[in-house]
């Protein structure tokens, strides 16, 4: 009776867990929002609120087709000079000196192959803006504003071909913006105040950020997505848009290496002249937008002269290498944009390694399944000691029951002799622990490294794994897809996850065990309790721990061949505890 009672129990508990697992999925990975959205989002008492999506980008149908819209007429605008550079197409809006067009050449919105190119950027008041200007404001003299339209000189703008915008105040002063842009995602402005006045000027050169958060991705708790920006002598991930809607303005403390805001894949910064003491803020300007900007200290120019100050801007996926190459090159912490978190030092080599494999075998499924077999391969002698100590364990059993009844009413004298016997007879009882602890944080690597990375993108694998970073996209109620319906999340079960319930239940049933029948009978769940929870997860993290317990399969029938002895013994050992449990069920009816 007890027995059956726990067994319920085990089973409730289960069932909770599946349960609050699947809430906690939809918030580490929420869906796009399927509500149809008619008409122009003019204000925000009118707007629905923002579903935001894993990888970003506006969710509302509505939005979407007035994003469209918007951009059509907008882009359209005459004395617009296009942007063409290898990693980043749009153009460049001479009102107000605003770069507010970007679009990502090397990556696509979706895993279709026409879908068109990621969007960064777009004009202001269009429901996705997002966009980058620089400016000054100054005392005794007429500075540019958000209306000045700008002469523009050169273009496209491209490695080769530099652009220059011009502005005359018609009161002597001269003011020039003068852009380049790299291979990958950097744009330079170079901002010059000329002064042929009669007397001096005082400027502040400025430049800023803005964006909305509805086309933010989903900030979780092991993902940040919101204000950036490097501080002292640290990245500083946060505050959150909604922490920064009740402070209003932020400004961050120590000298400022560089601001902006980020996503998980996408990045939009500003980067200071080196050596500057640029003022650094985010401030909430009202309706889900924000700006994040940096002002450079004020400096007198005197008549005939003229200053220039140099900011960066980078606008584009962050790709480690990329950014790697950015903070050699003198951008301060820039390859910790990516919140690796603690576990960096873990997962940046997991990263290293999957893009050698990945070279080398030309699939990312693949090199998954190949960086599972050479974790295993590094931990076989640590495997093989796991077994020498079971089997160690196993011969003292005897040695310690005696132990056991003879200080059974001295529980501390009990545990001298037993830990006296452990040093005696070189057993360790914790050894068989020590595999499981260093995959934890191998597989958490590689879980951060997939939700992370932008080498996992859209990354596909063979069949209909089309994305490793994504969930299987197949669902076995629906017979994967073919029946008309959407499954909900809580049973939507693919193919990946069932096959990780049956090699791990297989797993289960080869290592032979000493557990109370009670404790064998949880064990036998568990495997299925865990075919629910992981489903949500990414595609590739299913691969490596399928992989995983295929060759702790294979491991375990080798090891046993070769230690017969252990596995007779555990045999021995389960079949007697049933026997009792049978005995004591009989005896309790009785």
């Amino acid at each position: 009776m007890q027995n059956q009672r726990n067994l319920l129990l085990a089973v409730l508990l289960s069932g909770l867990l599946i349960l609050g697992w699947d809430t906690a999925m939809g918030w580490l990975y929420p869906q796009t929002d399927r509500a149809v959205t008619e008409g122009r989002i003019d204000t925000p008492s009118e707007a629905i609120e923002a579903r935001q999506t894993r990888e970003g980008g506006l969710s509302a149908p509505g939005e979407i087709a007035q994003e469209q819209a918007d951009l059509a007429t907008s882009l359209a605008a005459p004395g617009r000079t296009a942007i063409e550079a290898p990693a980043i197409a749009g153009s460049i809006n001479p009102v107000g000196a605003r770069i507010d067009d970007v679009t990502l050449k090397h990556h696509r919105e979706s895993v279709d192959e026409d879908s068109g190119p990621v969007r960064l950027f777009s004009p202001q008041g269009t429901p996705a803006q997002h966009f980058a200007q620089f400016g000054w404001v100054g005392e005794g003299l007429r500075a540019p504003t958000d209306e000045t339209v700008w002469q523009v000189e050169g273009g496209p703008l491209s490695p080769d071909s530099p652009v220059t915008m011009r502005w005359d105040n018609g009161e002597g002063q001269l003011f020039t913006i003068e852009l380049t842009v790299d291979d990958n995602y950097l744009i330079t402005a170079r901002q010059t105040v000329a002064n042929t006045g009669d007397g001096a000027v005082i400027v502040r050169p400025f430049a800023l950020v803005n964006r909305t958060s509805r086309t933010a991705s989903a900030s979780q708790w092991i993902l940040h997505s919101g204000p950036i920006g490097y501080f002292g002598d640290g990245v500083q991930f946060g505050p959150d848009y909604d922490d920064l809607d009740e402070d209003g303005l932020q400004e961050p403390e120590g000298r400022a290496g560089w601001i902006g805001f980020t996503d998980i894949y996408w990045m939009s910064a500003i980067v200071p002249q080196a050596g500057s003491d640029a003022a650094a803020e985010f401030r909430a300007m009202g309706g889900e937008r924000y700006r994040a900007s940096l002002v450079y200290q004020p400096v007198s120019v005197a008549s005939g002269r003229q200053v220039s100050r140099t900011t960066r801007l980078f606008v584009g996926a962050k790709d480690s290498a990329i950014l790697n190459d950015y903070e050699e090159a003198g951008i301060p912490g820039f390859d910790n944009a990516i919140d690796w978190g603690w576990f960096g030092v873990i997962e940046k080599p997991i990263l290293w390694l999957l893009k050698q494999l990945y070279d080398l075998a030309g699939n990312f499924g693949v090199a998954i399944i190949l960086l599972t077999v050479v974790v295993r391969l590094v931990m076989f002698p640590i495997a093989q000691k796991q077994f020498a100590s079971m089997a160690a364990m196993k011969a003292v059993q005897p040695k310690m029951k005696a132990i056991q009844e003879r200080y059974k009413d001295d529980r501390q004298q009990q545990q001298q002799k037993i830990m006296a016997l452990y040093k005696e007879e070189g057993v360790n009882p914790l050894a068989g622990c020590l595999p499981l602890l260093l995959q934890i944080p191998i597989f958490f690597g590689l879980y951060k490294v997939l939700m992370l990375s932008i080498e996992m993108r859209h990354k596909p694998f063979a069949l209909w794994i089309d994305d490793l970073s994504a969930p299987d996209p197949a669902h076995i109620l629906n017979l994967f897809g073919l029946l008309p319906f959407d499954v909900p999340s809580l049973i939507a079960i693919g193919p990946l996850a069932v096959l990780l319930g049956v090699t791990m239940w297989l797993t289960f049933k080869l290592n032979p065990s000493t557990m109370d029948p009670m404790q064998q009978q949880i064990f036998n769940i568990m495997p299925w309790v865990l075919m629910f929870v992981m489903a949500p997860f990414a595609a590739g993290l299913l691969l490596y721990w399928i992989t995983n317990n295929v060759l702790t399969l294979a491991q375990q029938s080798y090891l046993y061949s070769k230690n017969p002895q252990l596995r007779a013994q555990a045999e021995k050992e389960k079949a007697e505890k049933e026997k009792a449990a049978e005995g004591g069920a009989k005896k309790g009816k009785a």
